[in-house]
């Protein structure tokens, strides 16, 4: 197995991932808090090269995501599997709570959600070996000084349910400890690890461990964290989830981010070493790998993703992108006619034809680039020509003829320059925007295409014939 290091191995917006393995095969899940589809599923033979598979809830009975705020949604999934039967859990929050999604298949289909008690957020499974599972959970007791504590019930498989006592396993690795969350817990050489995060999912993010002879404790630390707060290459390191190869070794998967960029937390693998029973963490480190893409939309693929739950389906595909305009807005709590992908890189160059002739000022379509609701940049096209648009605001704009015409951005990190070209032209700058209100906590950027009708009913559509990404030189100067 080589590539421990790689440019995250699941780069752009992966946070919080979770691993199985079954055979030779791994399996591995995200949050995607307000995005649909929710809980992306991927699978690998070596840890480093992964294939996105779908997602775990794909179908609007299964997920509710309607008037979700930014950066709330779905939390935190776990997967596992057992005697045939993946076992995926999450939080819905601000929504029912904890549930549990089963499939046999881990491409799907999976099942509508069974919902289980309980509060908090970062549900995890755990099978033991004497055939009983349990469910650990996160939760609050003190917001404003970030306490919490993790806690356990039986799970049942079979009934997908909780049953019996509850057990609180854990409140941090020391007095005053903050943020203590992402429980999972193993079985190894008899003795149960478990394996938390602490200090909140910033720079003081860390991963501590805790170990006992019984599943329902005590549980006592050695010197944590075993994964300190990071200085770099790699920030905000934690979140980690282990797994055993089929050689015997050990890895983990486990959220970072890379610092200065816009990209925020992303999927890297490390190492996992032992120390009279406690895990060591190798460094984790990134390299420069970049992967160009073309998309001329024969398919949607299943990286496109919709902000909230669609009711009905507003694009097709087969001789490029059709966006039916809709009254919804980018910027309302509603699911605008929008489809995004995550940036994958600090610095890439975007780019996409656009067939359109807006019928009234309020139809609009074109580029977007969305961190939510609240923080994104549109270049589109309307009946004055092109128009730069942050919210309500307008940029910039410049009058166009009629006809097909080219969008761009280039992205340098914080800055974006726009760009528009006719099919067959030279490129023309229109601005250069210093998007520092881009800065991700819990999601992160997203490139797409958008069309709207501002409020008003429409039966026109914006036509995309292909999107593509690519990335400058590496000894491009900044800014070029």
């Amino acid at each position: 197995m080589t590539g421990f290091f790689g440019d995250p191995v699941l780069p752009g917006f992966r946070p919080d991932p979770s691993v199985c393995r079954v055979g030779a095969d791994y399996y591995l899940v995200t949050s995607s808090f307000e995005w649909f589809p929710g809980l992306p599923v991927f699978h690998s033979r070596d840890l480093v090269n992964w294939r996105r598979l779908g997602s775990a809830l794909d179908r609007p009975s299964q997920l509710d995501l309607d008037g979700c705020e930014p950066s709330r949604g779905l939390f935190a999934p776990t997967i596992r599997h057992h005697h045939g039967v993946f076992h995926l859990v999450c939080t819905l929050m601000d929504g029912p709570g904890h549930f549990v999604v089963t499939a046999t298949d881990p491409a799907g289909p999976w099942s509508e959600p069974h919902w289980l008690d309980g509060e908090g957020f970062d549900p995890s499974l755990f099978f033991d070996d004497d055939g009983r599972a349990w469910f650990t959970a996160a939760r609050v007791v003190d917001e404003a000084a970030g306490r919490t504590e993790i806690w356990m019930r039986e799970y049942l498989p079979r009934e997908r349910r909780l049953t019996g006592p509850e057990h609180v396993l854990w409140s941090g690795s020391q007095p005053g400890a903050r943020w203590s969350e992402a429980p999972h817990l193993y079985k190894i050489d008899g003795t149960y690890l478990l394996l938390t995060a602490e200090g909140g999912t910033d720079v003081d993010h860390s991963v501590v461990a805790a170990r006992a002879d019984h599943v329902t404790g005590p549980y006592k630390g050695p010197e944590n964290p075993v994964l300190p707060p990071s200085k770099g290459p790699v920030i905000c390191t934690g979140h980690a989830d282990l797994v055993q190869t089929p050689y015997g070794d050990w890895r983990a998967v486990l959220l970072g981010v890379r610092p200065g960029s816009a990209l925020g937390r992303e999927t890297f693998l490390t190492r996992i070493t032992w120390d009279a029973g406690w895990p060591i963490f190798s460094p984790v480190t990134h390299t420069d790998l970049r992967r160009p893409l073309h998309d001329d939309f024969t398919a949607l693929s299943p990286d496109w993703s919709a902000l909230r739950t669609p009711r009905a389906k507003f694009w097709t595909t087969g001789a490029g992108l059709h966006l039916s305009l809709r009254p919804e807005r980018l910027g309302e709590r509603t699911a605008p006619s929008l489809l995004a992908r995550p940036q994958l890189h600090p610095d890439c160059d975007v780019s996409t034809e656009l067939h359109f002739t807006p019928a009234t000022p309020d139809e609009q379509a074109g580029l977007a680039v969305v961190l939510d609701d609240d923080a994104h940049l549109l270049f589109l096209r309307t009946t004055e020509g092109l128009s730069l648009l942050h919210g309500p605001e307008v940029l910039a704009g410049i009058p166009v003829p009629p006809g097909p015409i080219r969008l761009g951005v280039r992205i340098r990190g914080f800055s974006h320059t726009f760009a528009h070209a006719a099919p067959d032209g030279a490129w023309q700058d229109l601005t250069t925007v210093e998007a520092t209100f881009l800065t991700p906590l819990f999601t992160s950027i997203q490139l797409g295409l958008y069309a709207t009708s501002n409020g008003r009913p429409s039966t026109t559509q914006a036509h995309f014939t292909w999107f593509d990404i690519t990335y400058p030189s590496r000894q491009e100067p900044p800014g070029h």
